[in-house]
């Protein structure tokens, strides 16, 4: 839609009519290039804060693990390793040993979640997707619905600013059976 209105916006600049009705008797006010520039940088600015919104993890109080603190705990028990990601993304990738897959879009997601740790919603719970940002997002949605034990993973399975990740840090990857 953007696309189509800035094209819009150019053929009104190039045929001089700013996008209004010419009459044979009145010259119509054209879009000149400043406006048209400053409209541009606007789009762009906006663009700019939607993406920053969209890729930038919502702060919260519960618990982080870095990605080998994570692995070390969910083969000894102490934690369930979910990987929240898409199965595209288990495809390309692989999925984290030791963890357990549910992808974050499904609308039983909780419940499929009790299912894995029992009915405990205090049983410490690490999430994990790519880059960190929707498993903090994940994180929030779970402790609203009552969980009290959910950890961010907030390096994901292939880095952020938090850390390398779990691929570049050689953690064991397997193939996903789905």
């Amino acid at each position: 839609m953007l696309v189509s209105i800035l094209v819009s916006i150019i053929d009104q600049v190039s045929n001089g009519t700013g996008g209004t009705k010419v009459s044979s008797d009145k010259q119509a006010p054209s879009i000149n290039r400043r406006r048209f520039l400053i409209g541009a940088g606007v789009v762009v600015a906006a663009l700019g804060v939607a993406r920053w919104q969209y890729l930038t993890p919502p702060t919260h109080k519960n618990g982080k693990l870095s990605v080998s603190e994570a692995h070390d705990l969910a083969l000894r028990g102490e934690i369930t390793l979910v990987d929240i990601r898409t199965p595209r993304e288990w495809r390309a990738s692989g999925v984290p040993e030791g963890g357990h897959q549910i992808d974050m879009r499904r609308e039983d997601f909780t419940d499929v979640l009790t299912q894995i740790v029992g009915s405990d919603k205090d049983a410490a719970v690490a999430l994990i997707c790519a880059r960190g940002v929707r498993s903090a997002r994940m994180t929030l949605r779970l402790s609203e619905a009552g969980f009290t034990n959910i950890i961010d993973v907030p390096e994901g399975m292939l880095g952020s600013k938090a850390g390398p990740g779990w691929i570049r840090t050689n953690l064991p990857v397997k193939e996903w059976q789905g």
